[in-house]
């Protein structure tokens, strides 16, 4: 009775959350399922907490329709570009294909998911009125949520305990628990998102005993997937997981620490030799040592990776397949889904094989015309993350198996109907040289970021990103930016309810610096999917650009209701409220965005701004000094830092902090013309000429500073 209590009045008081996957909500007058915005909160601390894309779909489905679920990881939700998925692919597949049925491809993939997160989502999926299920999961087994190489808490726990522990989660009491307890235990060294590189610590040899928990793991959670679907009536397609073997050297390698000094002097040896036959293109002398240096230390990841490469030189495909795979199994930091995953994925597709039930091996199809067998850079962009090209192939694959477990009341009515080319789902999907520029940028920031920048072909993938990038941004021009808008508008005509097509559209407008538009795209949007936050901060932070300030601060407003943990939100406000003289409401505003992300350094040196407005000067300094120690190329902090200290008279240190500005960013006027007026106050004449001479280079109308120029000059005409 006391727990009871303590419950209701909890859930009375609104503390804690909703556990579930989907929440409903009505539009008009129909009921709609959308995606629980705190669902993730039992397996995520809410600072590193994932979502799904916006889902909305009809409580009930629709008459002829046709609901896909798509269950998976970050792979299957279409990392680092969801709208050019497979799933939206095989969706633009089955409608021309079938153009008489309406096909629901929903996709509930999340980035750093695992099977323990899937499981809860199959359960509310059940519920839902799903004809087919495609299941392509097992990439982050490892990392995931109760990995053996998690930075999300407890690492390889028994079945049990995680189920309990998640039950207990369901409760406000647990909920409270869990809040108490990482209060207790203070700060995480993981504050805020930090994608791959928060792994890094994290690195485990191939035989460490909490792999083989999670392996168990990971089949009874599979098993329990496969009985759930099943259960619920929907067929089932059961895919094995492909990752990039060819060209992803393993992320690290752990060396054997019972070699002796002799043995690990001659294995380093061998390699270097090896390593010295592969430059030289001797790749059979290369692969005997390697093979040599395999058997003194058969954990090492590089050496199967280097002898597969020189077994592909030499043609044989098979012992090339089997060294990769092998260098994928042993990689010291497990991204990618290893043959043991696959094995269990395999076991279960056999056991519960029949006519609901079909095993697909997606890995196989996908590197059955490469080389070796196995995919590489031109179906992956990295390890596991699709390129165009291959989210078109998985989706048209997908498309093949669907097909066959369609009811024939649909498949008869396909006539004379082809699988649509990849350029024309392209065309109705939206994509455009915008889109791949942007990706292309995406993925140039991520391969500078360990673990993936310290693989040994990083320099050679960015140098062929860069080079993708200068010819894709040579086609940018404006007879192509109007091609572009009218690829959009004719996609959107044909599918006015699909909201990623506006979404894309607003972020070309954006790109060809239409804003205005953008904004109107994405208030348009907020319509489609009315429970998502980020239409509503697309569109706020644009109005605020625009300086609309009523209208942004309203769309912002929404964006925090809906998502109060989005610390970007917090600081476009926080932006506003400084914008229109309301500075004690900004202060707020910067410090909960800094609260909620802490090691964002921008958010700090806003804070400092707001600070500075409020004439707390010695506490802003301290912030920007703060800011510039977290990210030392802050140029923003540096200037903003060298204004304050100007104010308070410590010139010497502001004259290295415009200096250190104007270096960090060599484009801003406005830094230069500073830098250059603190110069001349203090007689430094020459420097102070360079300064304003090149504000006049940046920005020829700059005001005053031709006076400034003028009096520096006349100063040093004057006889000393």
């Amino acid at each position: 009775m006391l727990l009871g209590g303590l419950e209701a009045g909890l859930r009375l008081a609104g503390y804690g959350h909703a556990t579930g996957f989907f929440e409903k909500i009505r539009v008009g007058e129909k009921e709609y399922l959308v995606n629980n915005e705190n669902f993730s909160l039992r397996f995520f601390p809410p600072q590193l907490a994932r979502s799904p894309g916006p889902v909305m779909m009809e409580a009930k489905k629709p008459a002829n329709a046709y609901r896909i679920f798509i269950l998976g990881e970050s792979a299957a939700r279409g990392e680092p570009e969801p709208p050019y998925a497979a799933s939206r692919y095989l969706e633009t597949l089955l409608d021309a294909r079938y153009p008489d049925t309406r096909f629901e491809v929903v996709n509930l993939g999340i980035t750093a998911i695992n099977s323990h997160v899937i499981l809860p989502i199959a359960r509310d999926c059940a519920k839902a009125d799903s004809d087919l299920w495609i299941i392509y999961m097992g990439n982050n087994e490892m990392v995931g949520p109760f990995g053996a190489a998690t930075v999300f808490g407890a690492k390889a726990p028994p079945l049990g305990f995680v189920r309990l522990n998640l039950a207990i989660q369901q409760t406000r009491i647990g909920q409270l628990l869990v809040d108490i307890s990482r209060k207790l235990k203070g700060k995480s060294p993981n504050s805020s998102w930090g994608g791959m590189n928060m792994f890094v610590g994290n690195q485990l040899r191939a035989d460490d005993s909490r792999k083989e928990v999670v392996y168990q793991n990971f089949q009874r959670n599979l098993n329990d997937i496969v009985k759930v679907g099943l259960n619920s009536g929907a067929k089932i397609l059961l895919n094995t997981v492909a990752v990039n073997l060819k060209d992803c050297p393993p992320f690290a390698s752990m060396t054997n620490a019972s070699l002796s000094m002799a043995a690990r002097a001659q294995f380093d040896q061998l390699l270097s030799e090896a390593n010295a036959d592969e430059v030289q293109s001797n790749f059979a002398g290369a692969a005997q040592k390697y093979e040599q240096a395999a058997k003194m230390d058969p954990l090492f990841s590089e050496v199967p990776y280097r002898w597969g490469g020189c077994l592909l030189a030499l043609t044989n495909f098979a012992g090339a397949r089997a060294q990769f795979q092998t260098a994928c199994d042993l990689d010291a930091l497990p991204f990618r889904a290893d043959s043991r995953i696959n094995g269990a994925i395999q076991k279960t597709g056999k056991q519960f094989a029949g006519d609901r039930l079909t095993l697909f091996d997606a890995a196989a199809a996908l590197g059955k015309n490469l080389p070796a067998g196995v995919c590489g850079q031109e179906t992956f962009f990295e390890h596991v993350h699709f390129t165009f090209d291959g989210n078109y192939q998985l989706g048209q694959a997908w498309a093949e198996q669907v097909e066959k477990m369609l009811p024939s009341d649909i498949t008869r009515a396909a006539g004379t109907n082809g699988w649509a080319s990849q350029e024309t789902c392209d065309r109705l999907l939206g994509l455009t040289d915008w889109n791949r520029h942007a990706v292309t940028q995406v993925m140039i920031g991520r391969l500078q970021q360990p673990p993936l920048s310290d693989q040994p072909n990083n320099a050679a993938r960015i140098q062929r990103l860069h080079a993708e990038e200068n010819n894709l941004r040579q086609r940018m021009n404006p007879a192509a930016a109007q091609q572009a808008s009218e690829v959009y508008q004719s996609a959107i005509r044909r599918s006015p309810p699909d909201h990623t097509l506006r979404e894309n559209f607003a972020e070309f407008l954006e790109a060809i610096h239409d804003e205005k538009q953008a904004a109107a795209q994405w208030r348009q949007e907020q319509q489609l999917v009315p429970h998502d936050w980020e239409p509503f901060f697309q569109a706020g932070r644009l109005l605020a650009e625009l300086g609309q300030w009523d209208e942004a601060q309203l769309d912002l407003t929404k964006a925090v209701t809906l998502r109060p943990r989005l610390a970007e939100g917090w600081s476009e406000l926080g932006g506003i409220q400084l914008a229109t003289g309301k500075f004690e409401p900004a202060y707020e505003d910067y410090s909960l965005a800094q609260e909620l992300d802490p090691q964002n350094a921008a958010y700090r040196a806003e804070v400092g701004g707001a600070l500075s407005k409020l004439n707390r000067h010695a506490e802003a300094i301290e912030q920007y000094r703060r800011a510039i120690q977290m990210q030392p190329d802050l140029w923003e902090a540096h200037f903003a830092l060298a204004g304050e200290l100007v104010a308070v008279n410590q010139l010497a240190e502001a004259k290295n902090e415009f200096g250190a500005a104007a270096r960090l960013n060599p484009s801003a006027a406005r830094t230069h013309f500073n830098y250059g007026v603190l110069l001349a106050k203090q007689g430094q004449l020459d420097e102070a000429q360079r300064e304003f001479e090149t504000v006049l280079r940046i920005e020829p109308a700059y005001p005053n500073v031709q006076g400034y120029l003028a009096r520096v000059l006349a100063m040093k005409q004057r006889p000393q």
